[in-house]
């Protein structure tokens, strides 16, 4: 979730393709700047310059019509501009997520915490770990994504523009990763009950290997990481409001190198962890409905919920994060399918859906637990908010009794869990 699905990015990577083109054909020798007929009039917008240069293998009279064609239907730099209303709607959709995800998670942390004074628990430490992932993403991914792409230039200087794209990608790839451990842990307890169930060491070794392999496998993006002021260095307009502007892009030594390591974290990043999320749950959910029969009929509503919860989880992680991991495989394998006045407004649309799995994880991991809820009055409380209530008995929501036995299937932990 690096800082550079924006538009300098996309006009530094068609500047490039253009200057490979014309070197090639002779256009020019050395020149650092784009020909002087890819400069900007006053009625025309950074989105022009990426247009007029992405010539591929056209030689320099192509390049000549293209601008020619370009300039016949000239577009006004505000044309490109997000609408105020719509950059309003953006901030507040962010500023929510943001708002609900810190208070979501630190919430679940604290009463994890709680918790694991009286009794050490291996679904809480891991859904601990996976808030605690969330709350970086929130602190991290968001603000400063947000800023970049709505102003189109970075403003934070060299040095946080290498540590918030390592941050970005390393808080994702655990928060993604402590999701899997979850559901390896719940796929032991309720489809195997008497066989391997991960102990509390066990636990912790995993979400140690978790946070090394994201800290090691994010660290092209702080090699490869910088600030560069390409993208605007041809671009001139009336008062010169791009002077001094500069972008964090990523400078690979390799078109090559980095086409490898984008299609990598596609995988590791969303289509073995979806993939393996949906198996576990699959089963999980197999075998619920194998017991549906032996439910007692009062249970049978709480089944269902179960296996709607079930089934909301693999649904929703692939919902969230998919429109972002197609854009970023597109901008990287294809960038010029992207040439478009509000291709920003594309990619926010992605990032805010991707993003929403902050609020969403701990609606599904604690909100939704009864034992969660209970645990939360427990904290108002304290506060004096409520008047004192009533002890009362919940029970999680995957318990299911049967014929033979009852047994406690935990989905969503339950009693020494949260």
């Amino acid at each position: 979730m690096a800082p550079r699905r924006v538009s300098p990015q996309m006009l530094l990577a068609l500047t490039q393709d253009l200057r490979s083109a014309t070197r090639n054909s002779g256009f020019w020798n050395s020149a650092p700047s784009l020909p002087n007929s890819l400069w900007l009039d006053p009625t025309e917008s950074v989105t022009q310059v990426a247009i007029m240069g992405n010539t591929g293998s056209h030689q320099g009279d192509l390049l000549a019509n293209q601008t020619s064609t370009t300039k016949s239907t000239p577009l006004s730099f505000e044309s490109c501009q997000l609408a105020p209303l719509v950059l309003f709607l953006l901030v507040v959709a962010y500023a929510l997520v943001v708002l609900v995800g810190l208070l979501g998670n630190l919430s679940l942390i604290i009463i994890i915490t709680r918790k694991q004074k009286e009794t050490q628990n291996v679904t809480n430490a891991l859904i601990a770990n996976l808030s605690l992932s969330d709350i970086l993403m929130c602190v991290v991914c968001i603000p400063f994504t947000m800023v970049y792409t709505l102003m189109d230039h970075w403003i934070f200087g060299d040095a946080m523009c290498k540590v918030t794209a390592y941050a970005q990608s390393v808080s994702v790839t655990v928060s993604i990763f402590s999701l899997v451990l979850i559901a390896i842990e719940r796929h032991q307890l309720i489809v195997n009950p008497r066989g391997w169930k991960p102990n509390m060491s066990q636990a912790c070794c995993g979400l140690l290997l978790a946070w090394i392999f994201s800290l090691l496998m994010s660290v092209p993006f702080f090699l490869f990481s910088q600030l560069t002021d390409e993208p605007f260095r041809n671009i001139s307009l009336p008062g010169d409001p791009f002077r001094h502007r500069a972008a964090c892009v990523e400078e690979w030594p390799s078109r090559q190198g980095r086409l490898v390591f984008t299609t990598s974290l596609l995988g590791v990043q969303y289509c073995v962890p979806w993939g393996f999320i949906s198996v576990c749950y699959l089963k999980i959910l197999l075998c619920l409905r194998k017991r549906h029969g032996k439910v007692e009929r009062v249970r049978e509503q709480e089944s269902r919920r179960v296996n709607s919860m079930l089934i909301s989880i693999v649904v929703t992680f692939g919902a969230c994060w998919l429109p972002l991991n197609i854009f970023n495989i597109i901008f990287d394998w294809n960038h010029e399918i992207l040439l478009h006045c509000h291709h920003d407004l594309v990619f926010i649309l992605c990032h805010l859906a991707a993003m929403t799995s902050t609020c969403i994880n701990p609606l599904f991991y604690g909100f939704l637990n009864k034992n969660f809820q209970k645990d939360l009055m427990d904290l108002l409380h304290l506060c004096r908010c409520f008047a004192p209530r009533d002890h009362y008995d919940s029970i999680a929501i995957s318990t299911l009794p049967t014929e033979e036995s009852k047994v406690s299937v935990k989905f969503i932990p339950s009693q020494e869990s949260i």
